[in-house]
């Protein structure tokens, strides 16, 4: 397995990954998979473009000689407002099923920590999971975050079916407040 940092040139191969995640797993996003639909490739090409204070990493399985196949996403932002530029988001984390127990979640949140934690001045990592993505919140307390509230009603389905949110974070300095 292999983890990068994903580029424009990713766009058509990130554009399935992403469309498959949202289908299969609907309520692990705030993005449905028909707004996700509607977006253009070049709209996608632009968002993996590098930005200073984004980025999206991509997990990677099979040879490089045979060819490799995108199974994991992970997005990172940094905040940009000045009194807010000490945090970043983790958003839009996914892994196929097929390749789900091969490491790659956590290799792709080690790659987004990692970054998080060369960008100068961030102190804190965020990010949210519906409460029904029991793997997801264990993943992330893996990792260190914690959860500081809980959001009834924080996100409905296209049922009208509220859907529970977690709010989690960790703390670079490893304390917590």
């Amino acid at each position: 397995m292999m983890v990068r940092r994903l580029t424009a040139e990713d766009a058509a191969i990130y554009r399935e990954v992403r469309r498959a995640a949202l289908h299969s797993d609907p309520d692990a996003f705030i993005t449905t998979a028909a707004e996700f639909e509607a977006r253009t490739l070049e709209s996608i090409a632009t968002q993996l473009a590098p930005r200073p204070a984004f980025v999206t990493f991509g997990a990677f399985v099979g040879s490089e000689f045979v060819g490799s196949e995108l199974v994991g996403l992970l997005s990172l932002g940094r905040e940009e407002r000045p009194r807010l530029k000490h945090r970043a988001n983790i958003f839009g984390v996914s892994v196929s099923p097929q390749a789900r127990g091969q490491g790659c979640a956590d290799a792709l949140m080690r790659a987004g920590l990692a970054h998080a934690r060369a960008w100068d001045g961030v102190t804190s990592v965020h990010l949210s999971v519906t409460e029904r993505q029991t793997a997801a919140r264990r993943l992330y307390e893996r990792h260190g975050f914690w959860v500081w509230g809980t959001q009834p009603d924080a996100v409905q389905d296209d049922g009208g079916r509220a859907l529970i949110e977690h709010h989690l974070s960790l703390l670079l300095g490893g304390a917590i407040a």
